[in-house]
């Protein structure tokens, strides 16, 4: 896209807004209360607010490669604490999509440069998951897999958080294992079972408050 074409089409926003309700910008300006918090990838390619029809004010987003949540990455555990704590949102939403590049390489043995730190997460889920993977003879169906073992690693890595250990026993905060196929546009409940898969490890990461 070119970049002055941006501004160009930011007016034509602004007026189409403004037409269909004088009032928009002044209630978008009041506040937003969110009951989601969406934690994404941030393919291009992959648009949080648009895949689930939402608007502004609906979805607190926060994206980055391969839709990670890694607990040295101060970025996400800010974002997770802000949205938990002071947005009070009843959902964390980890959502992974098919043909991710992030995946792809952590898959492969190429030198990244600075993105090697980052894509060692991904590689740690594969090796958690190896006996599954490496069971897995197509080379399609077993980087499927690994996208969709990602998103659930994701997810318990959201659990493990203090904030939500609190939210989820003071007001029933949940959290939700989704896929985005690119292919048809439908977004995909993992339906995880985390009770079952965090049942041998709960005691470690509990955090009494």
């Amino acid at each position: 896209m070119d970049i002055k074409k941006v501004f160009e089409n930011n007016k034509d926003w602004i007026a189409n807004q403004l037409e269909k309700d004088p009032k928009y910008f002044d209630e978008l300006a009041a506040g937003q209360s969110p009951e989601i918090l969406y934690i994404g990838c941030s393919d291009s390619r992959v648009t949080a607010e648009e895949v689930m029809g939402a608007g502004p004010g609906d979805i607190f987003v926060h994206r980055n490669i391969a839709n990670m949540v890694a607990n040295t990455d101060l970025n996400t555990m800010s974002v997770i604490n802000y949205a938990v704590q002071h947005l009070k949102v009843k959902h964390v939403v980890v959502c992974g999509h098919t043909n991710c590049g992030g995946i792809k390489a952590a898959m492969q043995h190429t030198d990244m440069g600075i993105l090697n730190p980052w894509l060692r997460n991904v590689r740690d889920v594969y090796r958690i998951h190896r006996e599954e993977l490496d069971a897995i003879e197509d080379e399609t169906k077993r980087y499927d897999r690994l996208v969709e073992l990602n998103v659930q690693e994701q997810c318990i890595n959201v659990i493990k958080t203090a904030e939500v250990q609190k939210a989820a026993a003071e007001r029933g905060i949940t959290v939700h294992g989704w896929i985005f196929d690119l292919h048809t546009g439908k977004l995909i409940d993992l339906n995880i079972d985390f009770e079952k898969i965090t049942e041998d490890i709960v005691n470690i990461y509990r955090i009494k408050h």
